[in-house]
């Protein structure tokens, strides 16, 4: 997800020179600030219960510059370089980095210092995590306890970057934030959800939650075009750190929701809880340390800094004097493969009922029958992938899939990016690099790759394997999948078990130091700050090591939903936009995995070509894995599987689409055509509405009243043009070409909008009308008076989808009037549509909107219903009309009329649907 361009504004070097000359040309908000007038300003970015966001088009009058002392030190600093970049335009040198350089003292620390006094240190003072919150037994102070936990890792980390440079410096790819937006990401997290969730009623800092609220997930492996931004200072974002830890620790304190009376009753905190959005945030905060400290372990060695109380290293990375060529069997074990021989089944997804913060990709239900596999003992080691290396299999094409190819040439990899080169070019030495150390190189730690590069390692063990006289028999090897990774795992430990004892998930009640400890320890939840030997922790009850920890395992599943799949209404978009079938599940968690990130029912993801604490294992079997795809194949070859079974769709004309598409039917298109063109039949003997005392013929005619309520509103006039969004058989769209010079009307349906063409054409429509039961009296289509074919002629009839209206305004340019009649709630993203209009409607113009907001989960999932439910949090009613109002006035739109209007649709002679919709109308301002 990339950061709107009105919140971060990108620099070109004409600016970035502006910008050093003159510390003028761009706001920033003051250190300390208590925003008091920020709290009602439109500017502030935030998401709102549909999803809808609100983008700030200016800053706070407030907001200053830092002073112009501080610009000057970046260009004396910046003058003194040999080439300029535009992030360097953030460091500003003098006392901006010099507080930064050396160990912490603790005034960087905002909320608790680490230490003997802050959860989770051990008698050292070594800092790790405690065990994940049981949810149905929170105190107050056991909340702050692991919100402690979590704020002082975080913030013990980020005491590893030496001097401002590493806080701006973009990473070597590009395709990440620099990590000053890390430092103010996790605080803005936890106050826009809490705002959300209602537990908050105002921000800290509106500038900061809007420009730290959302993070980067690339779409390519040369996606590099998000790092050239005018950031604050890291001084102005401790500030606001210290700001948010005291809001939130003031919100666990005294917030009525978790009122425990002194501790004696813990409360239970589930989804429907208001402080759900508190411990999302300590997870979160989990999350981006884990990301941050991949970030850490790319960042140039001179910059970075152990922390004083950094958990240590394992005991294994102090082993010195290395073999450059490592030998299997001395240097590092071999790794058998292992058959698991019994069919076998699981079932995957965390129980609604189970006490911990889950995800909402966690939830749901899935069985995965898993036929016998094989699979290594444990994962491939650096000693393994070393003679994949040393053997050219980074310069041989024949082993990488397309896409890897295209990433290995783009990046020019030679080795695993983590190997730090330490000879001649060619000899092939390493060392191995940490998060903050260079070590001696550890042959029998597990690899760190991505995806692509676990593949080509498969490919070329086959080629070894093939060419092997010893080989008893020919493998194709590939990678785990989450089902597999499932089997393997210790028994005590699996998902069935964590299902029936909370205890089983390990997470739960073991903290980090201890975790390692019993026969089913593990290198989990930082009770290392590296990795370990692949060989140290006893192996499962199917003789696999490293099942959880160390290293996270990619697999070739694509993420994915659970069945019965639901989105969290406090951060709607936290897993959805990843089921693309660009994203590899990752298991089993990593040394620096804490919290729910180490938890059983763990389910994560990164795209193929990213850099994780990640490796991966060999497995072979008879049959296909049994992994899910959302598209045909695995990441070998996902890009052109994907592209070629959207193409074949296309070429269909979107046939499942249309199967699946419930206008398609012969049924309604009679009934639409009688709603349409209500005088057919007349001529017939056959009345719009059996005729009878009270007859309501006030609810014919329904879409030609709706263009004939645009009409009476009077648009400005700009260029003529009308749009009818969703125009059915277009009774609608031939009433407004009586008016305008011109209109463009479509439907999502490929029979109206074909019907539609026909009466446009004049040819002969007869349709059915069901009389009773079996009988039906065929009649004839019978346009209105005055639609003669010169009218006619003015509408251009097409299929579009409403929720493109955003990316059809490039091509249908702006109209002067809109309507959209009973469409809004049957559309499965109304806001979508919604956020198309400003781009369609000219200044003055008139959208006429009419629904009867009957919302159903067949057309519109429920996360995306404008109303016509109760807040989770208040259990305020929430109303359609109330939030429709708020969209569109966000958009530009006031509201100039609204009336109710019926209308009568006709299932047989004695049977009618009665609707009364609001019909409201709306002026772009």
């Amino acid at each position: 997800m990339m950061i709107s361009g009105h919140l971060l504004r990108k620099l070109s070097s004409s600016q970035t020179n502006t910008l050093r000359r003159s510390a003028s040309t761009f706001a920033r908000s003051a250190i300390g600030s208590k925003q008091t007038s920020l709290i009602a300003t439109p500017t502030v970015s935030e998401k709102n219960k549909n999803g809808a966001k609100t983008v700030p088009t200016r800053l706070p009058a407030n907001f200053r510059h830092k002073s112009s002392l501080a610009t000057s030190s970046a260009v004396d600093l910046n003058n003194k370089r040999s080439h300029q970049e535009e992030w360097m335009v953030n460091l500003r040198g003098g006392a901006d980095d010099a507080w930064l350089v050396g160990e912490r003292d603790v005034s960087w620390f905002t909320g608790k210092a680490p230490g003997n006094g802050c959860p989770g240190a051990d008698a050292n003072g070594h800092l790790r995590s405690l065990p994940l919150p049981n949810l149905s037994q929170v105190t107050r102070a056991s909340a702050q306890e692991y919100f402690d936990n979590s704020w002082t890792l975080f913030e013990t980390l980020f005491a590893g970057l030496k001097g401002e440079e590493p806080f701006y410096r973009p990473p070597v790819h590009g395709l990440r934030h620099p990590q000053i937006f890390y430092y103010g990401h996790t605080p803005c997290l936890y106050i826009n959800k809490l705002r959300v969730s209602g537990v908050l009623d105002k921000p800290v800092n509106a500038y900061f939650e809007s420009i730290f609220e959302v993070g980067v997930d690339e779409m390519l492996w040369d996606d590099m075009h998000k790092n050239d931004m005018l950031w604050p200072t890291v001084a102005e974002v401790h500030e606001y750190r210290k700001e948010v830890y005291e809001t939130v620790r003031h919100a666990i304190a005294t917030h009525p929701s978790l009122e425990d009376h002194g501790g004696t009753k813990p409360v239970t905190v589930d989804q429907d809880h208001p402080m759900w959005a508190l411990f999302m945030g300590f997870e979160h905060e989990r999350i981006h340390l884990e990301t941050s400290s991949v970030l850490f372990r790319e960042t140039p060695i001179h910059l970075v800094q152990t922390p004083k109380n950094w958990p240590p290293l394992h005991p294994s990375a102090y082993r010195s004097n290395p073999s450059s060529h490592p030998v299997e069997g001395e240097h590092y074990p071999s790794n058998e493969m292992i058959l698991v021989d019994d069919d076998s089944s699981v079932d995957l997804g965390k129980p609604p009922s189970f006490p911990s913060f889950g995800w909402d990709n966690e939830y749901g239900e899935r069985t995965m029958e898993v036929p016998p596999f094989q699979a290594s003992e444990h994962m491939i080691t650096n000693g393994e992938f070393w003679h994949f290396v040393a053997s050219g299999g980074y310069r041989d094409e024949k082993y990488w899939c397309d896409d890897g190819w295209a990433w290995r040439t783009h990046r020019n990899m030679k080795w695993p990016f983590f190997w730090v080169p330490d000879g001649p070019q060619g000899s092939h030495r390493f060392v191995l690099r940490s998060i903050f150390k260079e070590i001696p190189m550890q042959w029998d730690w597990p690899v760190d790759v991505n995806y692509y590069e676990a593949r080509a390692f498969c490919r070329w063990k086959d080629e070894q394997e093939a060419d092997s006289t010893s080989s008893s028999r020919k493998r194709s090897y590939r990678l785990l999948t989450e089902a597999e990774h499932h089997v393997i795992r210790h028994e005590e430990h699996s998902l069935d078990a964590a299902r029936k004892n909370v205890s089983a998930d390990p997470v739960m009640v073991r903290p980090g130091e201890y975790f390692t400890r019993g026969h089913t320890g593990s290198n989990l939840n930082l009770a290392f700050s590296s990795q370990n030997p692949v060989n140290s922790f006893r192996p499962s009850h199917t003789g696999h090591r490293d099942t959880t920890g160390n290293a996270w395992e990619w697999t070739e599943d694509h993420f994915n939903p659970l069945k019965g799949f639901e989105v969290h209404h406090v951060y709607d978009d936290f897993s959805t936009p990843c089921f693309d079938g660009k994203h590899s599940m990752i298991v089993g968690g990593s040394f620096i995995s804490t919290g729910d990130e180490a938890s059983v029912f763990a389910r994560f993801h990164f795209r193929p070509h990213f850099l994780q604490h990640s490796g991966f294992r060999l497995v072979s079997s008879d049959g296909d894995a049994p992994a899910t795809n959302l598209y045909p194949g695995n990441f070998a070859g996902q890009v052109a599987a994907r592209d070629e079974a959207l193409a074949n769709v296309q070429e269909d004309g979107d046939a499942a689409a249309v199967a699946d598409n419930v206008y398609e039917n012969k049924e309604l298109l009679n009934m639409y055509l009688g709603l349409h063109f209500p005088t057919s039949g007349v001529g017939d003997g056959v009345d719009p509405i059996l005729d009878h005392s009270g007859v309501p013929n006030h609810g014919l005619r329904f879409p030609q009243r709706v263009a004939e309520l645009l009409v009476s509103l009077k648009p400005e006039h700009t260029n003529g043009r009308a749009l009818d969004i969703g125009c059915a058989v277009g009774g609608s769209s031939f009433e407004l070409a009586k008016t305008f010079d011109a209109v463009e009307a479509f439907d999502f349906s490929h029979s109206f909008v074909d019907t539609a063409k026909q009466m446009q054409q004049g040819e002969e429509m007869k349709f059915q009308i069901p009389m009773e039961a079996d009988i039906h009296q065929e009649v004839t289509a019978v346009h209105e008076d005055g639609v003669d074919q010169t009218i006619r002629n003015k509408i251009n009839f097409w299929q579009g989808d409403a929720c493109k209206l955003k990316e059809y305004s490039e091509s249908i340019g702006a109209f002067d009037g809109v309507v959209m009649a009973n469409i809004l709630c049957r559309l499965p993203d109304p806001v979508a549509c919604l956020d198309g209009m400003p781009r369609v409607v000219n200044k003055g113009g008139v959208v006429v909107m009419v629904t009867p907001f009957s919302w159903l989960d067949d057309f519109t999932h429920r996360s995306k219903w404008l109303g016509g439910f109760y807040d989770p949090v208040s259990g305020e009613a929430m109303y359609s009309k109330d939030q429709l109002r708020v969209l569109m006035e966000e958009r530009g739109f006031e509201k100039i009329h609204e009336e109710q209007m019926p209308l009568v649709i006709r299932e047989h002679q004695r049977k009618y649907q009665y609707i009364v919709s609001e019909a409201t109308g709306w002026r772009r301002v």
